[in-house]
């Protein structure tokens, strides 16, 4: 039997942990990856929405409506923040095609391909705490420190009580 590594997912607080995370990931990992953090950290979805999403589903858009893989409820999502980024991303990309191509076949990455690759720039910053619901995390730690509202961050997050949301960001 094998051991499975566990860790304890965080989030990034402040703006410096979120600058070196985005340099790590340009640098060590490739601008699909990177843009894939910055479309978590800004809009606080599931890497399993994240990674579903096609081109044509972001490109010329200032938001998105998006029915959530594990909840089910519709959800405007607004990309005005990151457009420039969007559109710098999926500049030439086919509309049809997949936000997140996988190198490997036709479809999108995996969560878990997603998880490995934030693994790995995370211990180029000397971090053992990154994860794919870091994120989510940093989204609803930083939306909640703007906006001091727990309540909307609980309709964000699709999250059944605002103690939820509360706890799983860490010290709202």
């Amino acid at each position: 039997m094998t051991k499975k590594t566990t860790y304890d997912v965080q989030l990034l607080r402040s703006l410096q942990d979120i600058e070196d995370m985005k340099q790590s990931l340009r640098r060590w990992c490739s601008e699909r990856d990177y843009f894939l953090f910055l479309l978590g950290i800004n809009t606080g979805l599931r890497v399993s929405d994240i990674v579903a999403l096609r081109v044509k589903d972001v490109q010329g858009k200032d938001h998105l409506l998006l029915s959530g893989e594990k909840s089910g409820k519709r959800r405007r999502v607004f990309l005005k923040p990151i457009q420039t980024d969007v559109e710098a991303y999926t500049k030439g990309m086919d509309r049809d095609g997949w936000l997140f191509p996988s190198r490997k076949g036709d479809g999108p990455i995996s969560a878990t391909q997603a998880y490995r690759t934030l693994i790995k720039a995370g211990a180029m910053i000397d971090r053992t705490d990154i994860g794919t619901h870091t994120m989510r995390k940093t989204f609803g730690y930083h939306y909640y420190k703007r906006h001091q509202d727990v309540a909307k961050l609980q309709e964000i997050s699709n999250h059944s009580a605002p103690s939820i949301s509360a706890a799983s960001n860490s010290t709202l």
